[in-house]
């Protein structure tokens, strides 16, 4: 495949990306400027795909194109038959992609039962498409040109006629400031204008009409805001068909605006896609990854310069090492940023997801998104969809209840699924809360009991009982749907979020709703960690997992009650020897030190001979021969060269909380 092709294949997948967004904004923002945006990317798609060797695309593109724009000349409206079409085309269009020219796949797509089901959809949407309604504004639009605008080539009447394309004009002409015939200088202008305009057209429409008349001196005011709009209902147009239009003028990838009033913002709208092309530039994502493999080692080198400058005591030098320091921590904050990439791209996918279940399960539910702005590691967001997939699914099959029940129960008919993200101390924190019915944790005591995982007697804590959803194949639904049921998401979830470092925690009170806590590193490759020290061994644990560090008494581990349990602040805390946990030696002087850290809800403490203080820690993979070991998240590279294990915490207190060492009897 030529380079062209494949650049406009990169560029079609980001644009039908934000088409989705566009599609799924008009359900509730239905204004010229959103329909002419789902126009331009239409007929920027089809354009490409003529020009690039995708000519089954564009046909089929063009019959979607054609239809937004009876939209956008207002002669039909909006409707949900409408948009559900359009977004299964913009599904078929991907697979059109997929096939890359492939001239057989791409005949095989193109006559398809799928292709003829999505044209006949998009047909009968245009043919009982609703009247459009358009709300009308009136605008008092008063410009005098300076005395010099007309030597400087402005034409007050093409102004005049731009303004007249908007909507309904009347103009009356300011004569206030004319001087007398004898001393009139025919060379300046001594004219002003006012328009009272009533238009369909938002305020930046009008605005756009001066933006090259710095000169004009224009006033826009709304002289309506305390009325209601007025509203003008446009018979529906119904077609007989959509057959693609081969004429030049629906060929044509440039030309003017078949709609006169939305050409402003046409206009306003290239020139902001044109200035975001000149700002971005694309990069292979591998090339990153190397840049930050390279980094990685740069960051080692530096610690292992700053050891030596230490050790060595020449001024000189340690003023050349702090400023060697102060590049490569800059350099390593830049780099970490190119890779980041706002949340926002996945959250995005979601709306769809929610509206398409809504369907689905005949229910009202509603997707509110927060933080979308935080950024986050690519590598962590590329492997983040499909655990939030699973658990906004769940929220809306199992926690948000039918709008009767809602009813009933004194909430809103319509469900609400929230999904926030923020940063909080070197981490990244996403919720996922719902309104619905909340867990029942006398159902899932019962479940637990039913399948082995509880005693008869037990009786744990809520918050324990709600970690056992992650439990695999654990499910309470009284039926298995298309959507849940069979107790295979969850646990999913868990070891999805598990092998990015991250950890889960959930809360629900009964008929309110449930809320999932998500806490991931904002990065894969560099962390902060705690040495710790066992022996002549340093380990690493990721500073995210670490909630405190206490002084331990070594009498604690001689005593023969058959329990291992700190008291922390009122609370008891099992703990366990690190040296036990992983078959180590211990360097026993009478003075050891405990970690408390947390994964997955549970808190444990962790014995070690000494603390050494915080580390920026580069990781490394294991290697072939040591995948298998569970209890280690990788390695790195200390300063004095030697290499130091990173713990896997969640792996760990796993193992040691499923019968393993010295955990109380």
């Amino acid at each position: 495949m030529n380079p062209a092709a494949q650049s406009y294949i990169h560029e079609a997948r980001d644009l039908l990306t934000q088409l989705e967004q566009m599609l799924l904004d008009l359900e509730t923002d239905a204004s010229p400027e959103a329909i002419d945006s789902v126009f331009r990317a239409l007929h920027t798609l089809k354009g490409g795909g003529s020009m690039f060797g995708f000519p089954a695309l564009s046909a089929f593109v063009h019959h979607f194109e054609d239809a937004f724009d009876r939209v956008r000349e207002g002669k039909i409206g909006i409707s949900k038959p409408l948009l559900d079409a359009a977004l299964e085309g913009r599904d078929h269009v991907i697979a059109l992609l997929d096939a890359g020219g492939d001239e057989a796949a791409t005949a095989e797509l193109v006559g398809s039962d799928q292709a003829r089901r999505i044209l006949a959809a998009l047909e009968g949407a245009v043919a009982g498409a609703p009247a459009a309604v358009v709300h009308l504004h009136r605008w008092e639009v008063s410009f005098r040109p300076s005395k010099g605008a007309l030597r400087c080539g402005m034409r007050p009447d093409l102004l005049l006629e731009e303004l007249r394309e908007l909507g309904d004009c009347r103009i009356r002409c300011d004569v206030s400031d004319l001087p007398p015939l004898e001393s009139l200088d025919p060379t300046q202008s001594h004219l002003g204008w006012v328009v009272e305009l009533t238009t369909a057209q938002p305020r930046s429409a009008i605005e756009t009409v001066f933006v090259f008349a710095d000169d004009a001196d224009p006033r826009i005011v709304q002289l309506d805001l305390e009325e209601e709009p007025a509203t003008k209902a446009v018979q529906p147009v119904v077609a007989p068909g959509i057959e693609a239009d081969t004429s030049p003028t629906a060929n044509a990838t440039t030309g003017p605006a078949t709609s006169a009033s939305a050409a402003p913002a046409a206009r306003t709208g290239s020139r902001t896609q044109s200035l975001a092309a000149q700002d971005t530039v694309r990069v292979p994502s591998a090339k990153l990854d190397s840049i930050l493999d390279q980094l990685g080692e740069l960051v080692i080198a530096q610690a292992r310069l700053n050891q030596t400058a230490a050790r060595l005591g020449d001024s000189t030098l340690e003023g050349l090492v702090e400023e060697v320091h102060r590049l490569v921590t800059g350099l390593r904050d830049t780099t970490l940023s190119v890779r980041m990439l706002p949340i926002e791209t996945v959250f995005g996918k979601f709306r769809r997801v929610v509206r398409d279940l809504s369907t689905e399960l005949g229910k009202d539910v509603v997707l509110v998104t927060d933080g979308g702005e935080t950024e986050i590691d690519k590598n962590v967001l590329d492997r983040l969809s499909e655990p939030l997939v699973h658990m906004i699914r769940n929220s809306a099959d199992h926690g948000i209840e039918a709008a009767a029940d809602r009813v009933a129960a004194g909430k809103p008919a319509q469900g609400r699924v929230r999904l926030a993200a923020s940063q909080d101390a070197g981490e990244i924190v996403i919720v996922i809360e719902d309104d619905g019915r909340g867990l029942d944790h006398e159902k899932i005591r019962l479940k637990a009991i039913e399948r082995g995982l509880l005693a008869a007697d037990a009786r744990p804590s809520e918050a324990a009982l709600a970690q056992m959803i992650f439990a695999p194949g654990f499910s309470t639904a009284d039926k298995v749907s298309s959507v849940s049921g069979r107790g295979v998401g969850m646990d999913a979830v868990l070891s999805a979020i598990t092998a990015l470092r991250g950890n889960v925690e959930v809360t629900s009170r009964r008929g309110e709703g449930t809320r999932l806590t998500l806490r991931l590193p904002l990065s894969l490759a560099i962390i902060d960690g705690l040495l710790v020290r066992l022996g002549p061994d340093v380990f690493v644990l990721p500073l995210i997992a670490v909630e405190e560090c206490v002084e331990f008494d070594v009498a604690e581990l001689t005593r023969n009650s058959g329990r291992r349990m700190l008291r922390i602040r009122d609370h008891l805390v099992p703990f366990v020897d690190l040296a036990d946990a992983l078959d180590g030696t211990v360097e026993n002087d009478g003075r050891r030190r405990v970690v408390i850290v947390r994964a997955e809800g549970e808190r444990m403490g962790l014995v070690v001979d000494d603390i050494l203080g915080q580390h920026q820690t580069v990781i490394k993979p294991m290697s072939a021969y040591h995948a298998d070991l569970d209890d280690f998240a990788g390695a790195t590279i200390l300063a004095d060269g030697t290499v130091a294990l990173i713990l896997d915490v969640a792996m760990l207190l796993r193992r040691l909380g499923s019968g393993g060492i010295g955990l109380a009897a």
